[in-house]
């Protein structure tokens, strides 16, 4: 049921490829649903479209049938304004090699040719230093920087346009353990200061426990399971046991085990 709190309505998605072999089903009849404020987890085993999910919601493919809706639009029907409803960081950064930092980040206003380049280029040192980086950055090129640096400033790009909504691809992949907790750590507080609604995709354990506030699993074509770590570990599916209660996933529950849980009730089928 969609609700004016939620930021995100999926419902009854289809997802469909056509191949040489016939027709592969990725979603079918999906529901899932995430309120304001929420750091929203998507994990599933390869190939149940987690990042098809994230492409869908941002408006770069259409799903077969049902609906997707962000702040009760489809993306397909926002418009440049509108589209600024929506960040995504991309697995990789997705940086343009030729353009500097600083040009990076200032991308996304400078498309909208709706404001004078001074207080783009202004915006744009605001955001470079909101996501740690130092003015001394603006005029490298990505080739210059470091991983984690790729990621902040990709997420500076993200942020530049002030959404509510900020979609993250595997965020913390290929970073080392150090860069990958300053990393959790900048996000959770860009989370609580800006007032974000985030959905992520992350293979990542650490990542996942130490920044979801819920997570849903995708399985058998839909959302099988959502709720807290500790709920979604308690339901019984094949996937959840092999990839939570394997070695990496007890490690990771170590961390996790003083943690008080904040996350509403698990729902099977259905993630409201």
């Amino acid at each position: 049921m969609t609700d004016s709190n939620n930021v995100v309505d999926i419902s009854k998605l289809w997802t469909v490829f056509k191949n040489a072999e016939g027709e592969h089903v990725v979603h079918r009849d999906l529901d899932l649903h995430i309120a304001r404020g929420e750091v929203l987890s998507l994990v599933g085993g390869s190939g149940t479209g987690k990042t098809v999910l994230l492409r869908q919601i941002l408006g770069l493919e259409k799903p077969s049938k049902g609906t997707v809706e962000v702040l009760g639009q489809a993306p397909g029907e926002l418009s440049a304004q509108g589209a600024a409803n929506v960040g995504m960081l991309f697995q990789h950064g997705a940086l343009f090699s030729a353009f500097s930092v600083l040009e990076n980040i200032a991308f996304p206003l400078r498309e909208l040719k709706l404001l004078p380049d001074e207080l783009i280029r202004n915006a744009a040192l605001v955001k470079l230093q909101m996501v740690g980086l130092q003015p001394r950055h603006a005029n490298m090129s990505p080739a210059d920087l470091s991983g984690g640096m790729i990621k902040r400033v990709a997420l500076a790009r993200a942020l530049i346009m002030d959404p509510p909504l900020l979609l993250l691809d595997e965020p913390t992949a290929g970073l080392d353990p150090e860069a990958s907790d300053s990393f959790c750590d900048l996000l959770r507080g860009l989370h609580r200061e800006l007032g974000l609604t985030v959905v992520m995709v992350t293979h990542d354990l650490d990542t996942l426990f130490d920044l979801s506030t819920r997570i849903a699993v995708l399985a058998d074509h839909k959302v099988i399971v959502s709720g807290s770590a500790r709920e979604v570990i308690a339901y019984p599916h094949p996937f959840i046991h092999e990839y939570f209660l394997g070695g990496r996933g007890q490690r990771a529950l170590e961390a996790l085990h003083d943690k008080p849980s904040n996350a509403a009730p698990p729902t099977a089928g259905v993630a409201h």
